[in-house]
């Protein structure tokens, strides 16, 4: 399984676990393949009679392509002093002297001469070697990963994993293929009892769980159908017995004979048993409906609410470390890396980072607008529940009667309220503008490729040419040669001008060519690495400011809401 700190901060940053940080000690390998040199034919001597000397051939002499250095072997560490580790800070955190070396020559402020070649030299605070921004990229990975942590009690509230479980589009759900501790991350809230298997179980109902929040809701659900339906029949019931009323009113003015009018009233009097006795269901349906939403939903919500403080005030400290890190390998970033191509897998794993980015930027937004439509559909849905059901059997009432006032009913007023003034869309804006960042550097790399693709596409032509005309030289040479011998001087006068020059010159613009591509491919991987680098330390401040500060405004908001609950109790 592939170790988090892998993928584009590896590129970025150089700390590939296969590669040690540059020192003085490991002499430069060439990492730039080199053309080998153009073989020059030796004429053949030519025996009596001699022709006249052909045109010497000019030597080309090839400047060797510098190759870029390699990263040379890792320096042992200095093992802190025992009056270094005593005099750690009262948080608990030593203080750790990390060494650092960069070429000889002209460097940063802090290098080393070369008079002092192999000297392991302590990093002071203003310079950060390589493997300190590897060691911090791990940190802001693993801060990320307990902030998704986090939010695992609020997923257990709402039985986050069993609804997905339980989804049709489970299926399409992608493998996630990171590290041990990510999968230990993501497995919260997995473990589901087993289903009973006997058939005298399908139907029970275990009783003896607790109600969660979507087992109250799906109750909730049920009574409400129930309350509708009675509701409906009660309306259809009222209608019935208002037109036998009338019918009976219209009797007794006419006079009509006894027997009809007795029957009538017979009727009229079943009609109202019936609707007194639906009046008294559906009360009972009413009670019920409100014993779960004050005695169970309330409760579920204050549940939710305090989770909810909990996450996003876990998330908002993560977000304010996540900060610090970038901030103080920011400022100190001085320090001369050696160059480093990229490759297909950098380019690879660039886009998956740019593809999470936007993933990110959508979730978010989706997260919102679905708490967004809860709270205002449940707060609506409560507003109408309040609303007593009208049970008088005349067909004006002067006044409704008011709706009472419930704890339940504040709450999800100020959650509806205060919900729609977080800064949602700035920290979607840090998110957009991080995700164009990493998008430009997806292109830049991919122009990168392209330079590389293209000189080595001259690289593969020049040696085909190179054999091509090596074998075309040899042959021509022994022509030549047995021209030479049959003919006389005179002969030997007139024979063509010598084409191997023409030819060779052709091979020449190739490698120049080449040279030229191949010193563009270099530029390009060095401007990469330092337009992706730049555009990190200059972006990803910004990004962790934007998380942590919506982050504290969500966690403020939801505490805000605890205390409204606590004030009404």
């Amino acid at each position: 399984m592939a170790n988090p700190s892998d993928g584009s901060w590896d590129y970025f940053f150089f700390g590939h676990d296969s590669i040690n940080p540059p020192t003085l000690s490991q002499p430069e390998e060439p990492t730039w393949q080199e053309p080998p040199k153009p073989v020059i034919f030796e004429q053949e001597k030519i025996e009596k009679p001699p022709p006249p000397p052909p045109k010497p051939m000019p030597e080309v002499v090839e400047t060797p392509i510098e190759p870029p250095p390699k990263p040379p072997k890792q320096v042992k560490k200095v093992k802190p002093s025992t009056a270094s580790s005593s005099g750690s800070n009262s948080g608990g955190v030593a203080p750790v002297h990390h060494q650092h070396t960069v070429s000889a020559g002209a460097g940063p402020p802090g290098s080393v001469d070369s008079s002092k070649k192999g000297r392991i030299v302590a990093a002071t605070p203003s310079i950060v070697s390589p493997l300190n921004l590897l060691k911090a990229i791990d940190l802001l990975d693993d801060h990320f990963l307990k902030a998704y942590e986090s939010a695992g009690d609020v997923g257990k509230m709402l039985e986050a994993a069993r609804m997905h479980y339980h989804s049709n589009f489970a299926g399409s759900r992608g493998h996630i293929n990171h590290s041990d501790k990510i999968m230990r991350v993501i497995t919260w809230n997995r473990s589901f009892k087993r289903l009973p298997q006997q058939d005298d179980m399908d139907d029970k109902i275990e009783s003896d769980e607790p109600d969660t929040h979507a087992t109250i809701l799906d109750k909730l659900l049920a009574w409400d159908k129930k309350l509708y339906e009675e509701v409906k029949a009660g309306e259809v019931m009222k209608n019935e017995y208002q037109r036998k009323v009338t019918l009976l009113n219209k009797q007794n003015k006419r006079g009509v004979r006894p027997e009809v009018l007795e029957k009538t009233k017979a009727a009229v009097s079943h009609l109202h048993t019936r609707y007194v006795v639906d009046i008294q269901s559906m009360d009972s349906t009413v009670s019920e409906i409100s014993h779960l939403r004050d005695d169970l939903l309330y409760p579920k919500l204050i549940e939710l609410v305090n989770g909810m403080t909990r996450m996003w005030r876990s998330m908002h400290d993560h977000h304010r470390q996540q900060f610090k890190i970038i901030q103080e390998i920011r400022a100190p970033y001085e320090i001369i890396l050696p160059p480093r191509e990229t490759t297909e897998e950098h380019f690879k794993q660039t886009n998956q980072l740019h593809n999470t980015v936007k993933d990110l930027h959508g979730h978010l937004q989706r997260l919102m607008d679905h708490q967004k439509d809860y709270i205002k559909n449940l707060n609506e849905w409560v507003r109408l529940s309040l609303i007593p059901i009208e049970s008088s059997l005349k067909e004006k009432v002067s006044s409704p009667p008011r709706p009472p006032e419930t704890r339940i009913k504040y709450l999800l007023h100020a959650w509806n309220d205060h919900i729609g003034k977080l800064p949602l869309e700035l920290a979607k804006a840090a998110i957009l503008s991080f995700s164009e960042v990493v998008r430009t550097i997806l292109e830049l790399q991919g122009d990168e490729l392209n330079a590389k693709r293209t000189w080595e596409h001259t690289y593969r032509e020049l040696e085909r040419k190179r054999r091509q005309f090596q074998d075309w030289a040899h042959k021509y040479m022994e022509r030549r040669a047995s021209l030479a011998e049959e003919a006389g001087d005179g002969a030997a006068q007139n024979l063509p001008q010598d084409p191997i020059v023409e030819r060779r010159i052709q091979i020449e613009q190739l490698e120049i060519r080449l040279k030229e591509e191949q010193e563009n491919h270099r530029r390009l991987c060095k401007q990469v690495r330092e337009k992706s680098i730049a555009s990190l330390r200059t972006h990803l401040p910004e990004l962790f400011r934007a998380m942590a500060e919506f982050s504290l405004t969500a966690s403020e908001m939801y505490r805000s809401l605890s205390s409204i609950s606590q004030n009404r109790v």
